[in-house]
């Protein structure tokens, strides 16, 4: 006699809770190990756990850094929101990519789950690949970097590979507009209480993760990387230099594939570690970050300011440099596309800021030629009454007035303070003078001329 927990119908009602309930029997169900998939692998195992804790709230930010083929994208980008909307039928999903192609791949494979799930029912009257919906108002919507997104927003966005590759990733204007493609459209669809998932190569620092986790949304963000090669302190309890996925790339032939990249390449793709390309006119050895200033020594605030605000147009920046005892540290840049109130009121923040933390800080502003340069000096005496002020009128090219700071970042007398603005900061001066921007370099030069120029002969003491 069978017992109604061994018949059929409940066993399969048993079988169907489970995956319902778990990721892993989910997996396991749609994408068996008979089919050549190994859910069981550990960075897969302890990639899930992450995972989980998106299903319950906990994480509503996470960045997924891991080397290629290693099945994150099967895994996160494929399955994982298919089973979310197999648990929350209303449930809507946008998969974002470098372009629509890619996001139309996944969407594919995805869409090719859902409909072999007896518990999902998808709309007959809506099934196209860049849109699909299930009959209880969730779904799918891919799109590609550069697309803007109408109507109903997401519930969870899931952004995989939003760079190509590494030409780019080496773009300023490529980064730039992908940085707004996700600020202007995909994150102003994020439904209140959803969730972000951002999996990508990590080409280059100021990339899309790059420069969240330096912005004030940062500390939002959860963060699992897991290197091709384990490095100090692994996640996965792994030794130093052991293969993430030994059952599919060994450690030989990670070896072996380093040897055909370059290893600014396979830092990028295998290690998740992306690596500054140098410079015309500075290197990344010449620019140590440090994690103090010195105590002692003679300030200048020079600010670079933009023409115009807002949009993708220059920047305004001003960048704080201390002199002691010939070593030049730089201890703070600020940056932004700023209306002309919005510029006012960071250059008095930061002039009551330095005032406080230091005391005597000399400020300067590059003067514009013509009358608007003139007025805009005026205007920023009569802000800053009662801190010291001057407009400066530069010449020479911008090369020319970069040069001195640069030959003393070779000879090792520049120092960074260690901050948010570190990577962006290095980014700008290694792609001089072929880069998009010179506004921190600028106003680096700025500060650093006048500072020379002055240098008094007081020996201070050093703290670095």
């Amino acid at each position: 006699m069978i017992s109604w927990l061994e018949s059929p119908s409940a066993l399969t009602e048993i079988r169907r809770e489970r995956e319902r309930r778990f990721f892993g029997h989910w997996l396991t169900a749609v994408s068996p190990k008979s089919q050549g998939w190994h859910w069981e692998w550990p960075h897969l195992v302890y990639t899930r756990q992450f995972l989980d804790r998106v299903t319950s709230g906990e994480i509503n930010r996470l960045m997924i850094f891991e080397p290629p083929r290693h099945g994150k994208s099967e895994m996160v980008t494929v399955r994982y929101p298919v089973w979310r909307v197999e648990r929350e039928p209303g449930l809507r999903v946008i998969v974002g990519c470098y372009n629509q192609e890619r996001s139309n791949r996944f969407s594919r494979l995805s869409r090719r789950i859902a409909r072999s799930r007896p518990t999902i029912s998808l709309n007959p009257e809506r099934t196209a690949v860049i849109e699909w919906e299930t009959t209880s108002g969730g779904g799918w919507r891919s799109i590609g970097v550069g697309s803007g997104i109408t109507g109903e927003g997401g519930h969870i966005i899931v952004i995989d590979d939003p760079v190509k590759n590494r030409e780019e990733a080496e773009s300023v204007s490529a980064r730039e507009r992908v940085w707004e493609w996700y600020t202007d459209d995909l994150y102003t669809r994020l439904e209140p209480g959803g969730a972000i998932i951002l999996i990508q190569t990590r080409w280059h620092e100021d990339d899309l993760a790059g420069r969240i986790l330096a912005s004030e949304d940062g500390p939002n963000w959860t963060v699992l990387k897991l290197p091709a090669e384990a490095e100090e302190n692994d996640p996965l309890g792994r030794e130093i230099g052991a293969a993430l996925c030994p059952e599919r790339y060994p450690l030989d032939e990670l070896r072996a594939i380093r040897k055909v990249l370059t290893e600014r390449s396979y830092y990028a793709l295998y290690q998740q570690a992306p690596q500054p390309a140098e410079g015309d006119m500075f290197k990344r050895d010449w620019l140590p970050i440090v994690a103090l200033s010195p105590q002692k020594a003679r300030r200048v605030r020079y600010w670079d300011y933009a023409a115009t605000a807002g949009g993708s147009g220059a920047y305004t920046a001003g960048v704080l440099i201390a002199e002691s005892n010939g070593f030049y540290t730089v201890e703070d840049v600020r940056r932004g596309r700023w209306s002309t109130h919005q510029r006012n009121q960071v250059v008095l923040r930061m002039a009551e800021r330095d005032k406080k933390e230091y005391g005597k800080v000399q400020i300067y502003v590059e003067q514009e030629p013509g009358s608007s340069g003139v007025d805009a000096i005026k205007a920023t005496i009569k802000l800053l009454a009662g801190y010291r002020i001057r407009g400066d009128k530069v010449s020479g090219s911008k090369d020319a007035r970069l040069g001195p700071f640069a030959d003393q970042a070779e000879g090792g007398f520049v120092r960074l303070l260690r901050a948010p603005w570190n990577q962006p900061y290095i980014d700008e001066l290694l792609a001089v003078p072929n880069g998009r921007w010179r506004d921190q370099s600028d106003a680096s030069a700025g500060a650093f001329n006048k500072l020379a120029g002055k240098r008094q002969q007081q020996a201070y003491s050093w703290e670095g």
